[in-house]
């Protein structure tokens, strides 16, 4: 063989090997995302349930706090808010404008139904109320899974990000648009403290 000829075999050989390298790095970076994906779609779930059972905390406490009625309407109206950008983020959790505005409803949310709870505590009717006592519960069940389930999806986020980060994938991840993930946080003070469902 002559010497041209090792010497194209080598570099096709080095070649070859450099696609292998990139598609390995563009493998693992889409089933990174693909477990981001799949964690937020964990969140979502319990999302739908926590929006679903605020209307009932609603119209229970509607018979005792008529004279609340703005409190009622502004949670009811946080909740609407919540679950509009719940869909608009489940439909692309890479949209990292979705994501704000999600973690920016759920932090409005999560002060609407805290100034819910701290009215409620006037009404000790309410909080015997049986109805009101196994909704209480259903949202603190509900809320315990999505915070596990928020912890999940912005560890996959996180284990992305790194991957996404390090050279030399943040090569092909620019080559290949491949966006940072956005984690899902907790942005109002209140929502830190974490929310008392207990009435």
């Amino acid at each position: 063989m002559s010497p041209l000829m090792i010497t194209l075999i080598v570099m096709a050989a080095i070649l070859v090997l450099l696609a292998l390298y990139a598609m390995g790095i563009y493998n693992t970076l889409i089933t990174l995302q693909n477990r981001y994906k799949n964690s937020f779609a964990q969140i979502d779930v319990q999302l739908k349930r926590r929006y679903d059972l605020i209307p009932n905390l609603v119209e229970t406490a509607k018979g005792y706090l008529k004279h609340e009625s703005q409190t009622l309407e502004a949670v009811t109206q946080a909740r609407n808010i919540a679950a509009s950008a719940s869909a608009r983020a489940a439909d692309d959790p890479t949209n990292p404008t979705a994501m704000q505005q999600l973690n920016n409803a759920e932090g409005q949310l999560g002060t609407a139904l805290s100034r819910l709870n701290v009215v409620m505590e006037a009404y000790p009717d309410l909080k015997a109320n049986q109805n009101m006592m196994m909704v209480q519960e259903e949202l603190s069940s509900t809320e315990n899974r999505i915070a596990f389930a928020r912890q999940a999806f912005n560890d996959a986020a996180m284990v992305y990000n790194t991957q996404r980060e390090q050279f030399p994938a943040n090569i092909f991840a620019g080559i290949f648009n491949f966006q940072e993930a956005t984690l899902f946080v907790v942005d109002s003070a209140e929502e830190r403290l974490a929310p008392k469902v207990s009435f």
